[in-house]
């Protein structure tokens, strides 16, 4: 009885943070270069029920011999795994503004890499980004909305000095202040990068990401007053919200319904009349 109620109350909190993961891609649906998260959902280890009894031998003695079979196994639950990022190109958009960079993927070696703008997050880290959505600071610098700087081909800052510059689509940066390559990195393998905030990617794999520019096979091209869009189906992402909930409402009555029956096994059966 009481695997019943730890089934149930597994699938109940498995679809309670993959609710939250959908509710978390749906807010961000309008957030330039997001990536939607995939949940994966495995299962418990299965376990193996067996039944033990006696046997009893023919015998003077009537012998009783120990046994037991094999009634089958019972799975002991499901959990939510992890949050996976959706690598694709999210459609563009025109802005009109010098400041908003759209990335275009092209060809790629790899079916698992993908293209990034090179970061600089305020603790001096190496971070990656899809969101184009840049803006100069009080000194000149380029930014991303979150005041982290954008990096170019060495890891520099970029100093544009004003809003008024312009990017070709091979990435080169033309303003008066300097003439430089923006960061473009690729990472064969994007799976390795883990969300950490303020739409910004570290990585956690043993490959790192390379300039892309210096990687065979990597075409690609910026447009400038572009954005791009994040990649979030709401049309399907509505549809697995709904699915979830229905899911959770399932095995909150299965859970309500071993309740009343513990309820009458402790209270109502073998009570004194």
């Amino acid at each position: 009885m009481l695997r019943g109620y730890n089934t149930a109350g597994a699938g109940m909190i498995a679809q309670q943070r993959y609710q939250e993961s959908l509710s978390n891609n749906m807010s961000n649906i309008l957030t330039p270069g997001y990536k939607a998260d995939r949940s994966t959902m495995r299962a418990f280890p299965e376990m193996l029920i067996r039944a033990y009894d006696s046997q009893k031998i023919p015998t003077q003695s009537n012998l009783q011999l120990p046994h037991n079979t094999n009634v089958g196994a019972i799975n002991t639950g499901v959990y939510m795994q992890e949050g996976i990022p959706l690598f694709e190109q999210g459609s563009t958009r025109d802005t009109g503004l010098s400041t908003d960079l759209a990335l275009i993927n092209g060809d790629m070696p790899d079916d698992t890499g993908f293209l990034f703008y090179t970061i600089q997050n305020g603790d001096g880290d190496i971070r990656y980004t899809r969101n184009g959505n840049f803006t100069v600071d009080a000194e000149g610098f380029l930014t991303t909305s979150n005041g982290n700087y954008v990096l170019d081909e060495n890891n520099n800052r970029i100093q544009t000095g004003t809003e008024q510059f312009q990017v070709t689509e091979n990435g080169q940066v033309i303003s008066p202040f300097d003439n430089t390559m923006l960061g473009i990195a690729y990472h064969p393998n994007a799976n390795d990068l883990v969300k950490e905030g303020a739409n910004l990617f570290r990585n956690e794999g043993e490959v790192e990401a390379v300039d892309a520019r210096a990687t065979a096979g990597v075409d690609f091209s910026v447009s400038q007053g572009q954005l791009e869009s994040s990649n979030v189906d709401p049309q399907q992402t509505m549809t697995e919200m709904m699915r979830s909930y229905r899911l959770f409402e399932i095995n909150q009555q299965v859970v309500k319904t071993y309740d009343k029956s513990m309820d009458m096994a402790a209270n109502q059966i073998g009570r004194l009349r």
